[in-house]
Order: structure tokens, then sequence, then C-alpha cells
């Protein structure tokens, strides 16, 4: 009786470090996945508010572009 009660109790104990340790662990990695998807959104923002800055910033848009395409070969044609 002694010894089945000595093995219960270490059965009993081990379940409770290995849960323990399962939750830590758990834990951990979630807050670490967190943490990489906050880093990962935080360099995306800054590179898309960078390139935003840059376009905004530059001295020919999307419509100069065309329009000076539009001029170059209204340009060929006429000559």
């Amino acid at each position: 009786m002694g010894r089945f009660l000595a093995a219960a109790a270490a059965v009993i104990v081990g379940l409770f470090v290995v849960g323990a340790l399962a939750i830590w662990l758990f834990k951990v990695l979630m807050s670490v996945a967190f943490y990489l998807i906050v880093g990962a959104a935080v360099v995306g923002g800054g590179i898309w508010l960078y390139n935003k800055a840059r376009r905004g910033l530059s001295s020919g848009g999307r419509n100069q572009r065309r329009i000076e395409a539009f001029l170059a070969t209204r340009r060929g044609r006429i000559r």
C-alpha cells in the first residue's frame, strides 16, 4: 500500500511539473510571436510611410509622366 501511494504521488507531482512547464513554454512562445507580429507591423508601416512620403516629394507624379509621354509622342507625329 505504501509503494502504491508513493507511486501515485510521484505521478501526480510529475503531471503537475510537466503541466506547469508546458504552460510556461506556451506563454513564452505566444509572447515571442506577439512581439514578432508587432515588430513586423511597425517595420512594414515604416516602409509604407517612407515610400508614400518619397512619392509625395518626387518632382513628377504619374500624371506628369503621362503628359510628357503624350507630348513626346505628339511631337514625333507632327514632324
